[in-house]
């Protein structure tokens, strides 16, 4: 069973994660988590493309990634900015392509990028975690 962890941060602001498995069905569950935190933050706006975002990053470790699990964090270092993750086992950065029209795979970081404010690679002494950050309008 999937465990989820909250802290407080510096800014008095509090955090989330959650472990799950490296499976595609754990993006459902990472967006309810999304959803949820951005409602008790009261940024229910940004819902729909954090939403997205998490997906996508998912969506990468569970195809690219190592190892049975991933973590998903979600940060509020500001009243309106929010900076979501997934940690994977893989110290292989992503790269985001240039798809072709025809293609059906290789578009998420170019949609990661689209939507978010920023976005990046952040590696680990064991893996990595590729964060995005999305700012709501407080």
């Amino acid at each position: 069973m999937p465990q989820l962890t909250t802290w407080a941060r510096p800014t008095g602001h509090p955090g989330y994660s959650e472990t799950l498995p490296r499976q595609p069905e754990s993006a459902a569950t990472a967006r309810r988590l999304v959803r949820t935190s951005l409602s008790v933050w009261e940024l229910d706006e940004l819902a729909d493309d954090t939403a997205l975002i998490v997906s996508e990053l998912v969506a990468n470790a569970v195809q690219h990634a190592r190892r049975e699990s991933i973590r998903i964090t979600i940060e509020r270092p500001g009243a309106a900015l929010v900076r979501v993750g997934v940690v994977d086992f893989s110290r292989v950065p992503p790269e985001r392509r240039e798809p072709d029209a025809d293609d059906v795979n290789g578009r998420g970081l170019a949609l990661v990028n689209e939507l978010a404010e920023d976005w990046g690679t952040e590696l680990l002494p064991w893996g990595k975690r590729v964060w995005a950050e999305l700012e709501g309008k407080r």
